[in-house]
């Protein structure tokens, strides 16, 4: 079993926030902030603000849980515990950690996407699981997101 990850979907009024990935050596990708939950992590949501401070230099409200996706992978099996949130503030100078740190991690472009499904079906959303979750859900997030 891989150790568990969260996934922020983070509102930013009517629009949802995603990183477009251009990674070198791999096809262009979509993602949401979130990563791995370290051992100094008290909760699975102090991980989520964790993460989005890190990823994306922001703060957000209260976290809503989602869902929890189950990822098979070559090398195991990845549960991603996602969470909806509203963003409150955003400074891009606050990001920081290894994605920032390496060249070879690629760029993490901030696109913030009108909540369409068409919007999610048509780019490549990594973890697939997530993108298959998000376009069933995404016209209700307002709604689902305290």
């Amino acid at each position: 079993m891989l150790p568990p990850s969260v996934r922020a979907i983070v509102l930013d009024g009517d629009r949802l926030l995603l990183f477009r990935r251009t990674v070198p050596g791999r096809p262009l990708y979509w993602s949401v902030p979130g990563g791995h939950v370290e051992p100094e992590d008290a909760t699975l949501e102090h991980t989520l603000h964790r993460e989005v401070l890190e990823e994306l230099g922001a703060t957000v409200g209260s976290v809503t849980p989602l869902t929890t996706l189950t990822c098979p992978r070559e090398d195991g099996v990845k549960t991603q515990h996602v969470y909806g949130c509203r963003l409150l503030s955003l400074d891009p100078d606050l990001r920081c950690g290894p994605e920032f740190d390496d060249p070879a991690r690629g760029v993490y472009e901030l696109v913030r996407v009108p909540l369409r499904p068409e919007e999610i079906t048509s780019i490549p959303l990594v973890p697939e699981e997530l993108g298959v979750y998000l376009a069933e859900h995404i016209t209700r997030l307002p709604e689902l997101i305290a």
